[in-house]
């Protein structure tokens, strides 16, 4: 056994050090298993584990399934230990490395519920962090909080606001671990809570139980065509859906070993991943949003033949999702790196959302990049006959949906719509949510019972069309607004300008506009009551710049006049119909000096 906690440290130094294999004698199961507890417990009478690698891309640490398991349960009896149980919530700050591992598995062993929260970013600063722990915090009402010593003057303060336990990880592994008998599990028990959105005010936790999970990750092996052969490669945050259930557990409950490079590394030096894909013979799954590769894509010079440094030739899957995939920045990649011998045959697009578990579509292995043309007017309600120029946007293919997931195209009011027909998207299958953690009306306005009684129909929030038994996604229905794979609510968008003086609630209006490129961006409208251009555009600028240091966005600021904003029949904002008006050039925005 490792223990990974404490003395980890001694094996950074050793030039011996290797890698966890990609292939072992072990016979391979695809996520067959009753729960997450039981797929650890098989993955681990392998010899393929998780191994963690530095900013550079070298391997620090080879961490084996059989190790996991022996720090997750050491852990489990800690917590019980701690008096912790069954149905406990225990939040845990979800750094890339061994100890959340450990926890996040001690968690499950212990009957409780992990709930993995995000580590700061680069914007907002030390209170915006604080206030996005203690307001999920708030939400899922955990016994304690559990982090790494590096943040434990944000995190233990934002414990100690929500009135939580804060523990830092390395003061908790020291604490006595009596062996004690752990609590079973079945299939129809919570495995944990996850945080759909970046929300710093409203919070929606997702609850998965233990079969939705596996249900899942089966399906994720099988439209990924799994074999033996296969290693992933993942700089993925843990407590984004993608990072979480596809490249943390479900190579443990597909017994795939991985190699990870930690998010702020990755955003620091981005063509260390390319590096480790080139390094490892066996890497031949490795997923990104769009900004990834766009990112990668931007940093090779003109003057550089990628060929030189990378080998990409053995990428078999190139998965992108997460955000709206973005022909154009695809085909840059293809450019970029042709040379070192990456295919474009190898993207791999597909859809999905924290509400479905994580996968509804996976496209086929092989076939690529796939767009159509929509006429733009079909996508942003603009009438047919209005006096405009006939636009057109790339739709990328999503792919079919996965294995044991229904999806359907419906009109508003829920009645199906036939092929190529654009609506919201619908998906029903077992790996659905139970709904979100103590929030009966959000659930309500998401999830549908089936009058046939089969499981609850989810509204994805999605616009799409399907087209051959394939799914294409052109855009967002609800408010959601997603930019570089991070999620945000619009209301905390609107909140932050509403702290400015002179606005109120109502005033505000944000949403996602999608630029001629395939690009999603936000935009922002705001009710403005001066009459002088002078103080307009200061104005302008201080809500960019409050935006900018809330959200990390740079967003479009439009002033317009008041009461312009479109209102439902109690009154509500529209924001959905602000957004048409906007598009439509029926809101006209006071036109300002740049």
């Amino acid at each position: 056994m490792t223990t990974i906690f404490a003395g980890s440290g001694d094996t950074l130094e050793n030039p011996a050090l290797a890698a966890t294999p990609t292939e072992d004698a072990l016979t391979r199961r695809f996520a067959d298993f009753g729960t997450l507890g039981e797929a650890l417990d098989y993955a681990a009478s392998g010899e393929r584990g998780l191994n963690f690698h530095d900013a550079r891309g070298n391997l620090v640490l080879p961490y084996t399934f059989a190790e996991l398991r022996a720090d997750a349960l050491a852990t489990a009896n800690r917590l019980i230990a701690a008096g912790v149980a069954p149905k406990d919530r225990i939040a845990l700050v979800a750094e890339t490395g061994p100890e959340f591992a450990a926890l996040f598995f001690g968690v499950v062993y212990a009957g409780a519920w992990p709930v993995p929260l995000p580590l700061p970013t680069s914007f907002g600063g030390r209170e915006s962090y604080i206030e996005q722990l203690r307001v999920q915090l708030a939400s899922c009402d955990p016994r304690m909080l559990v982090y790494p010593p590096e943040l434990a003057q944000m995190a233990g303060e934002a414990a100690r606001l929500a009135g939580v336990d804060g523990v830092d990880w390395s003061e908790f592994a020291m604490r006595a671990a009596p062996e004690t008998a752990l609590p079973g599990a079945s299939p129809e028990d919570i495995a944990y809570l996850q945080y759909s959105s970046g929300s710093t005010r409203f919070p929606h936790g997702v609850v998965i139980t233990h079969r939705a999970l596996l249900n899942n990750l089966a399906a994720h092996s099988h439209g990924m065509q799994l074999d033996k052969q296969d290693r992933c490669i993942s700089w993925l945050p843990w407590y984004h859906d993608m990072g979480l259930v596809g490249c943390f557990l479900s190579p443990i409950a597909n017994q795939v070993s991985c190699d990870y490079l930690k998010t702020e590394d990755f955003a620091r030096r981005p063509l260390a991943w390319l590096d480790m894909i080139s390094r490892n013979p066996g890497s031949t799954i490795s997923y990104s949003p769009t900004f990834g590769y766009d990112i990668c894509a931007r940093r090779i010079s003109s003057q550089t033949r990628a060929g030189d440094r990378f080998d990409l030739s053995r990428w078999r899957l190139a998965g992108n999702g997460a955000d709206m995939i973005r022909p154009d920045v695809m085909q840059s990649f293809v450019d970029a790196f042709a040379d070192a011998g990456f295919k474009a045959s190898a993207f791999l697009p597909s859809y999905g959302l924290a509400e479905a578990t994580l996968a509804v579509s996976i496209m086929p292995p092989g076939e690529g990049i796939r767009v159509e043309l929509v006429e733009e007017t079909q996508l942003s309600g603009v009438a047919a006959g209005q006096d405009r120029p006939q636009r057109y946007r790339a739709i990328v293919n999503c792919g079919k949906p996965v294995r044991d997931m229904t999806v359907e195209i419906r009109e508003e009011d829920g009645t199906p719509l036939p092929e190529r027909a654009i609506g919201k998207v619908w998906c029903s299958g077992p790996s659905v949510m139970v709904g979100y953690f103590r929030d009966a009306e959000a659930t309500d306005a998401c999830l549908v019972p089936d009058p046939a009684g089969a499981g609850p129909w989810l509204d994805t929030g999605d616009m799409g069309y399907m087209s051959d038994g394939y799914i294409y996604i052109v855009g967002r229905a609800k408010d959601m607004i997603i930019v570089n794979g991070r999620n945000h609510w619009p209301q905390d968008i609107e909140w932050a300008v509403e702290q400015l003086p002179g606005f109120k609630a109502g005033d505000i209006a944000a949403f996602a506009i999608t630029t001629p490129g395939g690009e999603e961006t936000p935009a922002v409208l705001v009710q403005c009551r001066s009459s002088d251009d002078a103080e307009r555009v200061r104005l302008r600028d201080e809500i960019r710049e409050r935006v900018r240091s809330v959200t990390g966005m740079n967003c479009v600021i439009e002033l317009i006049p008041p009461r312009t904003l479109p209102r439902t029949s109690s009154g509500k904002l529209s924001r959905a119909k602000a957004r048409n008006l906007y598009l439509n050039g029926e809101i006209k925005p006071y036109d300002l000096a740049a």
